[in-house]
């Protein structure tokens, strides 16, 4: 449908005479009944009828009249969703009740006014993807797995480490423990049938599993995190990993329990992702919160992947190499590599 002639039809119906419209439109009256009469005639029907002081619409014209503004409406949106300044942030998070994703509804409460389009896609590859068309501003994630560096262009700072838990349901063995150790959860299952081959977040999983001889269930199929909390909580041998920031949705109820990892705590290392060209205003806005924050790393000792921990550390900090293990570029990023095994710090 030719929206110009939409466009037109509405200035005309709100106006009442052709020669406004046209006045309105900087156009001839002639132009403006020429748009009309295509659309008509588009349409099958007439819109207006004249009169001696003007146009009248049709009752054919009265039932279009409404839908045409949503049509110019709508025009307006998809203009304004690709009009730099004007369209939302889309900003991409691992999963919506993940923890990043309430880093990001903390940024909106903060700046109201910034406009958001949330996004959750597959793995770190499609967010990369995305950010180099300009599907995306940013993304939360973990920048590097074996195998993956980030392309030129992209930019990355570190922002938390994300502590895991234990969840079990109260028939579990461990479900007594005020903390364990990751060293204690060898041989036993833990179940993740959210966890897709290929994701960055599968390959700290894995790392993670091989590091402390436990058994990584990802069978299926995967009916959601409550479905999931619902059959660990019947379950005397299940238990899964969940971050200290993700909430549990009425874990009374469930009889749930959460139980800290400590010596060493696991943790799942969190980073902005942007493209170094982007001009979206609210990119900035986005960052300069984010360097606000205060630093998010747990006490004492934890544990990631050598590909998942950097020297560089959140919000500008750095540590340098220990001397006895070899300093690798990983993804943008000085890492601290040692063969065979994860890093203790």
């Amino acid at each position: 449908m030719d929206l110009l002639a939409v466009r037109t039809f509405v200035t005309a119906a709100e106006a009442g005479q052709l020669q406004i419209a046209a006045d309105l439109l900087a156009v001839t009256q002639q132009a403006v009944s020429k748009r009309v009469a295509a659309l008509e005639k588009s349409l099958g029907v007439s819109l207006f009828t004249r009169t001696a002081r003007g146009v009248r619409l049709t009752a054919e014209g009265q039932a279009f009249l409404p839908h045409a503004r949503a049509l110019l409406d709508a025009e307006e949106r998809a203009v304004a969703s690709v009009r730099p300044g004007r369209r939302p942030l889309r900003v991409d998070v691992i999963g919506r009740r993940a923890a990043t994703a309430g880093v990001l509804r903390d940024f909106h409460r903060a700046r109201p006014g910034v406009g958001l389009d949330v996004v959750t896609l597959t793995d770190v590859r499609a967010a990369v993807g995305a950010l180099l068309s300009g599907a995306v501003d940013a993304s939360f994630r973990c920048v590097t797995m074996p195998g993956f560096e980030l392309p030129h262009g992209i930019r990355a700072t570190p922002l938390f480490e994300e502590p895991l838990h234990l969840v079990t349901g109260p028939a579990h063995p461990l479900a007594t423990a005020a903390e364990i150790t990751p060293a204690r959860l060898a041989g036993r299952r833990v179940w993740m049938p959210g966890n897709v081959p290929g994701t960055e977040w599968t390959a700290y999983y894995d790392a993670l599993a091989a590091e402390f001889g436990l058994t990584l269930d990802t069978r299926g199929p995967n009916f959601g995190v409550e479905d999931m909390l619902a059959t660990i909580a019947g379950s005397s041998t299940a238990a899964t990993f969940l971050s200290d920031r993700t909430p549990l949705v009425r874990p009374a109820v469930h009889g749930l329990r959460r139980i800290p990892l400590r010596d060493p705590t696991p943790v799942y290392p969190h980073s902005l992702l942007w493209h170094a060209d982007n001009p979206h205003p609210a990119l900035a806005e986005l960052r300069a919160h984010l360097a606000s924050l205060p630093p998010g790393r747990p006490e004492g000792k934890v544990w990631a992947p050598p590909w998942a921990l950097r020297a560089h550390r959140p919000h500008g900090r750095t540590r340098p190499p220990p001397p006895d293990r070899g300093s690798a570029r990983l993804g943008g990023f000085e890492g601290w590599s040692r063969a065979g095994a994860g890093l203790i710090l």
